[in-house]
């Protein structure tokens, strides 16, 4: 046998670059590592440096517990860690890392410095010693406060060949600033500096965790998100979901954290996409900031070599859990949302402690209106604020619509200057423009209301309920709708007649090619019943009876809403548009219509002000 083909031992230069290959991809792979470590060491102030996009040089500086002299030369060793000691361990890991193979790998491809100054009474006595990875280096004195300064010069200076698949110093840089990002997001107990090129691009002090998300996903993020804390048994989950109207176009604002750590996880991915499913429609991602806690027992961090994956011991139960939470926030109406979505005394807790209280309580914000502001004039602005019931399930239709019948009952001249409090969120009507849009005032300001939009969202929301609950109530036409069909529609409607009755839909053949509609749901009665008959039966022609009723149910019924919809152009009363205001402010989801549109949005007196440079 030849001897290349021969089984033998590896080198052990050659071992650890192999090993390096897993965990070092690029130079963010190997700031993430070196930032995790410092977090491990208790660190409240953590500083980067970054040359060339952090090929040449990457220098991380912290303030932490520091590393003795006679361990430096131990922690450059593979698998040489101060975090784990059984198999016990192991299985609950509540560091960040613990493998023990970031440095040596990181030294395997890179000239590596190691600088440090224990903390405590002790170490006072003790200057820093200094250890450079090379063969047969031995500890140096060094001047150094506290803490620790790890730097890695020259990546992959001894192997070319993969320095050729790195990208540009900003591209290379940009990765370096994500994962400082990442990182910082659940830490905002820690202070990050980032510098590259000595000059500083990224500077985060010390702050609560709403102020944290506001610094790097933006307060615009923030204004489109609803703070979200729910906790059941050992799970926990935390953070902030953004509205459909915050979509992306990609999935590059999507942070999920467990147990403190940035994961990847497909599981987590899942369930937050299916609890946006009746929010967002077509191509577009939803953004969000999760951290779930769970007991470091019941998940494996031990899965994939850069740590960005976990395996959960009882999936199901994870993926139900956060998918519930989840769409609860988003589904909850108007009525039970608080006036903010502050947080700002958010402290996020460490990995290892999972039996402390949860996140405070949302506090409303004060109104921006204020008694000095003018009221939109002395015009019955704010005639006609009825409040109208649900319909009853037997003459289910548009509560506005009897709304109009109602005499208009005047409100206060000025509510504004009301100072009750009362005022409900999306106010009183003021009037309708272009009959596509209502205009309202509540105590914050201007409100302005796509007609149809939340409509829409109405009527799907109670359709829903309605077949859920097998209730759907059946409005008999006066006269019977007749419309020529096609062959195989009347063949259609006779197969699934008593399919199309669960649905409200009484349709019968009076002819070789004609169909009547006798009945139709309460809540589409305003609409073209022929156009809804015929939609059905597309759609049963297509999908079949099973496909309609379970898996295509809420596609189906979101495209009746649409249709049943009040459609613009048509004028209303305020007393209909009051009405409507109302039933939005009670309806799930109502911030959004079934194909992801906002159906509302607000201009603060504090908006239009800064707008028409009053106070200047």
């Amino acid at each position: 046998m030849p001897e290349s083909v021969r089984i033998h031992l590896l080198p052990d230069l050659l071992i650890s670059q192999i090993a390096a290959g897993e965990v070092v991809d690029r130079p963010a792979s190997v700031l993430k590592e070196l930032l995790e470590n410092a977090l491990d060491a208790d660190s409240s102030t953590i500083q980067i440096q970054l040359e060339e996009g952090g090929v040449k040089l990457i220098r991380v500086s912290d303030d932490g517990i520091g590393i003795a002299r006679d361990e430096l030369a131990l922690a450059l060793l593979r698998h040489a860690t101060s975090k784990i000691n059984s198999l016990d361990d192991l299985e609950r890991v509540g560091t960040l890392g613990f493998r023990g193979e970031a440095l040596a790998s990181v030294a395997a491809v890179a000239r590596v410095t190691l600088t440090s100054r224990q903390r405590g009474e002790q170490a006072s006595k003790q200057h820093a010693w200094r250890l450079a990875a090379a063969t047969g280096a031995t500890p140096e004195p060094a001047a150094l406060l506290a803490g620790t300064v790890v730097e890695m010069r020259d990546l992959y200076y001894n192997t070319p060949a993969r320095r050729k698949f790195l990208k540009s110093d900003n591209t290379e840089f940009a990765h370096c600033t994500e994962a400082v990002k990442r990182i910082a997001l659940a830490h905002p107990e820690v202070a990050f500096t980032l510098s590259h090129n000595t000059r500083v691009n990224l500077h985060l002090p010390r702050s609560d965790a709403r102020t944290r998300a506001g610094s790097l996903l933006g307060e615009d993020f923030l204004a489109e998100a609803r703070c979200l804390d729910v906790q059941a048994g050992p799970l926990r989950v935390a953070g902030y979901c953004a509205l459909p109207a915050y979509s992306r176009a990609r999935s590059d604002a999507q942070y999920c954290y467990v147990n403190g750590r940035f994961v990847r996880d497909k599981l987590l991915g899942h369930a937050v996409r299916e609890a946006y499913q009746d929010l967002l429609h077509g191509s577009r991602y939803p953004a969000y900031c999760l951290f779930l806690e769970i007991d470091p027992a019941g998940i494996d961090v031990n899965v994939h070599p850069q740590k960005t994956e976990v395996r959960f011991r009882d999936a199901r139960a994870v993926h139900q859990f956060v998918f519930h939470a989840v769409q609860r926030v988003l589904a909850a109406p108007l009525t039970a949302v608080p006036a903010s979505s502050d947080v700002g005394n958010l402290q996020l807790r460490p990995a290892s402690d999972h039996q402390t209280a949860g996140w405070p309580e949302s506090q409303a914000s004060p109104g921006a209106g204020s008694t000095e502001h003018p009221t939109f004039g002395n015009r019955a602005a704010y005639q006609g604020s009825l409040r109208v019931g649900e319909p009853t399930a037997s003459n289910a239709y548009l509560a506005f619509a009897q709304a109009a019948r109602t005499p208009d009952s005047p409100q206060p001249a000025a509510l504004a200057s009301s100072g009750d409090g009362q005022a409900p969120p999306l106010g009183y009507a003021l009037a309708q423009l272009h009959g596509v849009y209502i205009l309202a005032q509540n105590s914050q300001g201007l409100v302005v209301v796509d007609m149809h939009a939340a409509h829409e969202r109405i009527l799907y929301e109670k359709l829903k309920r309605a077949l859920e609950s097998q209730e759907v109530a059946t409005q008999s036409l006066l006269i019977p709708a007749v419309f020529s069909a096609d062959a195989v529609d009347v063949a259609t409607a006779e197969e699934h007649a008593e399919s199309l009755r669960q649905l409200g839909f009484d349709v019968a053949p009076v002819g070789p090619r004609q169909l009547a509609v006798r009945s139709v749901p309460a809540l589409l009665q305003a609409a073209d019943p022929a156009a809804l008959t015929r939609a059905l039966l597309g759609e049963l022609r297509e999908h079949g009876v099973t496909q309609l009723m379970s898996a295509r149910q809420n596609e189906f019924l979101a495209s009746m809403a649409c249709q049943g919809a009040v459609r613009a152009r048509r004028l209303l009363s305020v007393a209909e548009m009051n009405a409507l205001l109302r039933q939005m402010e009670d309806t799930e989801r109502s911030g959004h219509c079934n194909h992801g549109r906002p159906t509302w949005t607000e201009f603060s007196m504090v908006d239009l002000d800064r707008h028409f440079l009053r106070g200047r």
